[in-house]
């Protein structure tokens, strides 16, 4: 085969990835050299990219060169190229892809551990993504958001100069140029908590479809499992008729046989997003079960209990005043203290804490217990990490998957030979500690009990949420399901309950507000 010339933009990422490419085809035995074309997001560096004109700002002019034949192929982040193609072109490969999570680089100055994100009150955050600054202010509503142009390098540098105390970038591009970030701090947010663009952090090779010999050579290339998950998150971006700028986040993974999808969407930058989150055996009509439940006609709940109190400013609260969702919030279980003074020896060796509950945070920190600095933190769901943030910790793990197994198989790896304590109720499960290495010494510490309330008034919300198989009981001592009433569990052990009682349930992906948001937006009403 004759060399080919790849087609690619001229900044340093751009070009990371067209040589990529340039070495996985000599690893094939083909040649290829770079041509580098300047395109229209690369010439107007004074406009928000959502205020320019048309679509494909980072591509267009790759494509026509192809169509001419000027190039024989092109380079494209997958993320930055609109799922309409121009006739005569075809995506032939896309290789394995980066991860996709999103970075959130601060200042060190400006780091607060007690804040969601690690970011201080009123923070000013540069990004010119509408999906970034949607998802930014569902999360902290107090940031300030503005505009941030550039390539990656020149943002980063942006940060440095301090024109912002914070910025956010696709880890993929940082991985991919190897920068040095170490005078900053590095929040990295992870898929299910920031739903990252669609195709985010893969590539796309672009050929002319009347080449089969060259097809068949970048075939090579592809990552099917890659193309499959990206091809769902394409599709539900076609099917909204959205570019790039839409407010809208899919991220697609395929775990277990199954695919998993999580959405966010918004109507505008400064609206809040409606998030959900799917899980299918195909792909086939999955794109279009997304979209289907962002129908403003979809009948959704008009009440929702939940077995807890809902603070006033929580996700949940907001996410289901979005939708004009009656909240039914009330405890069935009373907590109380079993431990009031902490034997201050114990913690002197202490490797890791693990919490499962906010209750366990919040206990045990009101025992005053002095930490080495060496000790890090584990927690199961965001609520307990934001419980933990209050008293100015970061989690080092966070367990997001409303599946204990999977969380304790994660802590597992990272604890043998350490000592771990757990603060834990007394009437806990403990599956986390029965999934750890033999060499981790374990230090258990019954630090609360809880006390089921009596005479539970009965709910008649469309949907009830369980936080806890104790909230189970108390509700069901006296209480049936209506006809047509539907139920939310948080965890397993919740789920289980369910399960004995012959119920059917939904379990959202993550055991925290979040999650649950996902799961009430995913319901329909009959």
């Amino acid at each position: 085969m004759k060399k080919l010339i790849i087609g690619t933009r001229g900044s340093d990422l751009a070009l990371w990835q067209a040589n990529h490419i340039k070495d996985e085809l000599a690893a094939n035995g083909i040649e290829a050299e770079l041509k580098i074309i300047k395109t229209q997001g690369d010439k107007i560096l004074n406009l928000r990219l959502d205020k320019l004109e048309g679509k494909g700002f980072f591509t267009k002019e790759l494509e026509e060169e192809l169509l001419i034949g000027t190039i024989d192929l092109a380079v494209h982040s997958l993320k930055d190229l609109p799922t309409n193609h121009p006739a005569g072109l075809t995506i032939a490969a896309i290789p394995v892809r980066e991860e996709a999570t999103e970075y959130l680089l601060i200042l060190k100055d400006c780091v607060d551990f007690s804040q969601k994100l690690s970011l201080k009150k009123g923070a000013m955050v540069g990004t010119s993504s509408n999906r970034r600054k949607a998802q930014l202010l569902g999360l902290r509503s107090d940031l300030e958001v503005e505009d941030l142009r550039g390539n990656v390098p020149t943002r980063i540098q942006k940060l440095r100069d301090e024109d912002y105390d914070a910025i956010m970038l696709a880890k993929a591009g940082v991985k991919r140029l190897g920068l040095d970030l170490s005078d900053l701090h590095v929040e990295e947010l992870d898929t299910t908590e920031f739903i990252p663009a669609p195709a985010q952090g893969a590539l796309g090779i672009q050929i002319r479809d009347n080449d089969p010999e060259l097809f068949a050579v970048i075939q090579k290339l592809n990552h099917p499992d890659t193309a499959e998950e990206v091809g769902v998150e394409r599709k539900v971006l076609n099917l909204f008729e959205g570019g790039c700028h839409m407010p809208l986040g899919c991220y697609c993974k395929k775990e277990n046989g199954q695919f998993e999808v999580w959405t966010a969407k918004a109507e505008t930058a400064e609206d809040f997003p409606e998030r959900l989150f799917l899980r299918s055996e195909t792909t086939e009509g999955l794109a279009e079960k997304v979209v289907a439940k962002f129908n403003a006609e979809r009948k959704k709940p008009a009440k929702v209990f939940i077995s807890r109190e809902i603070g006033e400013h929580s996700y949940f609260r907001k996410a289901l005043e979005n939708n004009n969702i009656e909240i039914e919030g009330r405890s069935l279980i009373r907590t109380f203290p079993i431990v009031t003074v902490l034997d201050q020896f114990i913690l002197k060796n202490i490797d890791w804490i693990f919490f499962s509950s906010r209750n366990g945070v919040e206990y045990f920190f009101s025992l005053k217990p002095l930490l080495p600095k060496k000790t890090q933190f584990g927690v199961v769901g965001r609520g307990s990490e934001d419980a933990l943030r209050k008293y100015g910790h970061a989690a080092s793990f966070v367990g997001t998957s409303g599946d204990i197994t999977e969380v304790a198989e994660d802590f597992a790896q990272l604890v043998a030979g350490k000592i771990v304590m757990f603060p834990r109720a007394q009437d806990s499960l403990q599956s986390i500690q029965k999934s750890l290495p033999a060499d981790t010494k374990v230090i258990d510490l019954p630090i609360y009990e809880t006390v089921i309330e009596e005479n539970i008034d009965q709910s008649f919300a469309d949907v009830l949420i369980f936080t806890s198989p104790s909230n189970v009981d108390a509700y069901f001592v006296d209480n049936l399901l209506e006809p047509g009433q539907q139920v939310i569990a948080i965890g397993n052990s919740t789920g289980k309950k369910f399960d004995e009682m012959g119920v059917k349930y939904t379990l959202p992906y993550s055991p925290d507000e979040i999650g649950l948001a996902e799961a009430v937006f995913g319901i329909d009403i009959k």
